[in-house]
């Protein structure tokens, strides 16, 4: 069964082969063409298809729609972008200037008629209608990061972040443009897997906004006879992604939990985005090999699915990379032993019979060992790469003391005492910097049951006197009022973290002379437990009755008249798709990726695909918090 990230490889694979189904022979030579994108659109393809698989699916070109671009005559040039007006103010231009023979024009969402029709127009005046080939919708309009992880928009994306949706001076025509955008993109979605999914979200939120806006587009696709996306297919027989049973969407708003966005983590996927800024699987880790003077340069390292290395230890604790990347070291330098020893060997004297069978047996073995050269090479990349970035967290954690801020927060959230009381931490000159502590702050704020006024100005006071820029607290402050206020959901106490152990320090690398210095960092091992997400996304799969999701809206788009309660007896759901309205983090992707694996069983397989509109770490979202705090500060200064 194909994933969310495969199938939508597979469908911009086709449109990159003019549309048509790819031959089965690799052999056939591609046909040289040009690929324009506009910024969507490149980010779209960037991280599911490199450079080189571009090269060998006939690109030889790729470019953007607004740069400057010469004309090539006798090449096919496939256009994939929005279908905004100025792109395609941009196609016309290319029209009337003849840049190209063939035309394939690619739109990433629906083209509405009247600009299909300028476009036309504008094609009749330039003398080309002839040379436009093909004009498509492709409903690929989200971005894979992983299998089971999409988002909808990575540059340009404070367009959709917490704050546009939240901030209070927002227009109507504004939230409606906002809402139809990720009604379109999760529309799109659907298409790619081949499923309607049934829709379960909370009531009287943005979430629920999109989830009346999606049933009510994709109940209208499924009575249009002509335009169904939806029909079972030759290509799609044996149904979409998921199996036989409809899949249920779980559309959540950000604002049922502020605290996970902001906590410390220990994994390393989530660390690498917290600290490095990881995006669209690339980092950039400054270059320690710099010769001295020269300035430092930050090299791009690619983490994708190829790297076996990322794709088993993504979800691991910190300690637990470190060892890992050490034990690939001594992997490789045993090979490298090998060949070495073997090359020596190689220089037996006397031509007897049995050094003659000697040299042939060693010789096998050389060839052996030099054919599985490239495959050392590559591993000794890999290695190197994620000894850079690992090295790189470490000096943070190090720097920040984050194993620290993380073993607290994992405390708070499990409403366990501290060795320490949380106003001598906030003091701690040598503890963190500023923006450490006022995550940490926002976290103990969120978690309590109740902090007396006296308390909370003492912890402030401790916080401006450490550099901490408090306008967010009176965001969060007024956000956790009106939570307190919705019966449905107590703040307080929807969180259970999983709280830590501190096991032996690192024996493996201490005994090992690794090239990690560890000391001082505590090797933390994190209990298993459920983030609010995942214990919402339990219960909505599970069927279950609970107070808090009972009452979600139930909206199945396949009933012409249907009601929005779940109806009773309804078979729990083997498949989600759990999306986040106000931007998503990997510490709930992982926590549900750790979850899922728990639930599977010989004979039931089961499969969530985490989305969000956005994807920020914990730094943006409190740029995000701070906007928004000083909205309610100052509310004469925004207009």
């Amino acid at each position: 069964m194909l994933t969310l990230r495969e199938r939508q490889i597979n469908a911009i694979k086709q449109m990159l082969n003019l549309n048509s189904q790819q031959p089965k022979a690799l052999a056939a030579e591609p046909v040289w063409k040009i690929l324009i994108y506009d910024r969507v659109g490149q980010d779209i393809i960037s991280p599911i298809i490199s450079i080189k698989e571009l090269r060998e699916l006939g690109v030889t070109l790729h470019v953007q729609l607004h740069s400057d671009r010469d004309s090539i005559p006798d090449v096919p040039a496939i256009y994939f972008c929005l279908p905004t007006d100025e792109n395609l103010d941009r196609i016309q231009q290319d029209f009337s200037n003849g840049l190209y023979d063939v035309y394939h024009l690619n739109f990433l969402a629906p083209i509405t008629r009247s600009k299909i029709e300028n476009l036309a127009a504008a094609a009749l005046h330039a003398g080309c209608v002839a040379n436009i080939h093909r004009v498509y919708d492709q409903y690929v309009n989200f971005i894979s990061l992983e299998d089971d992880f999409f988002i909808l928009k990575h540059q340009q994306s404070d367009q959709l972040s917490y704050y546009a949706i939240n901030r209070a001076n927002t227009r109507d025509e504004e939230m409606e443009a906002l809402m139809d955008s990720i009604v379109d993109s999760l529309f799109a979605l659907f298409v790619t897997l081949g499923n309607v999914p049934i829709i379960r979200c909370p009531r009287n939120s943005a979430a629920e906004m999109v989830a009346r806006k999606l049933e009510k587009k994709l109940r209208e696709n499924l009575w249009d006879a002509r335009a169904n996306l939806f029909h079972m297919d030759a290509t799609q027989a044996g149904g979409g992604v998921f199996s036989f049973q409809r899949p249920v969407l779980l559309l959540l708003d950000r604002n049922m939990d502020l605290a996970t966005p902001l906590h410390h983590t220990w994994s390393y996927q989530a660390l690498v985005h917290d600290v490095l800024d990881l995006g669209l699987n690339l980092v950039y880790v400054e270059d320690e090999t710099a010769s001295a003077g020269a300035r430092k340069k930050p090299k791009a390292c690619d983490l994708d699915r190829n790297d076996r290395f990322w794709m088993t230890h993504k979800g691991s604790p910190f300690p637990t990379v470190a060892e890992a990347i050490q034990e690939e070291l001594e992997s490789y330098r045993n090979s490298e032993e090998e060949i070495k020893r073997l090359k020596t060997s190689m220089g037996i004297e006397g031509e007897s019979d049995i050094a003659f069978s000697l040299v042939n047996d060693t010789t096998a073995r050389l060839t052996n060992a030099v054919n599985s050269l490239p495959q050392l090479m590559e591993k000794k990349r890999l290695i190197d790469m994620h000894t850079k970035i690992a090295t790189a967290i470490l000096n943070f954690i190090k720097a920040r003391r984050l194993d620290s801020f993380f073993e607290i927060e994992e405390k708070v959230m499990s409403k366990q005492t501290l060795d320490r009381p949380l106003l001598d931490l906030l003091r701690d000159g040598e503890f963190g910097q500023a923006e450490d502590k006022l995550r940490l702050y926002i976290i103990y704020f969120i978690c309590a049951q109740q902090l007396p006024e006296s308390e909370q100005e003492r912890l402030k006071e401790a916080l401006q006197a450490a550099g901490c820029d408090l306008t967010a607290l009176a965001y969060v402050q007024r956000w956790k009022g009106i939570m307190n206020r919705s019966p449905s959901i107590s703040q307080a106490t929807q969180y259970e973290g999983g709280g830590t152990k501190t096991v032996s320090m690192f024996t493996k690398l201490v005994s090992q002379g690794s090239s990690f210095v560890m000391e001082g960092v505590k090797n933390l091992v994190v209990k298993r437990h459920n983030l609010p997400v995942t214990k919402i996304t339990e219960q909505v799969m599970e069927c279950r009755s609970n107070a808090e999701t009972d009452d979600y809206l139930y909206l199945d788009p396949k009933l012409l008249k249907g009601g929005d309660v779940l109806p009773k007896n309804r078979a729990p759901f083997q498949d989600a798709v759990v999306f986040m309205v106000g931007g998503g983090n990997y510490i709930e992707y992982q926590n549900l990726v750790d979850f899922i694996k728990q639930k599977q069983t010989s004979n039931v397989q089961r499969r969530i695909i985490y989305g969000a509109s956005t994807l920020t770490n914990a730094r943006q979202f409190l740029k995000e918090l701070s906007a928004l705090g000083g909205e309610i500060q100052s509310p004469t200064a925004t207009s």
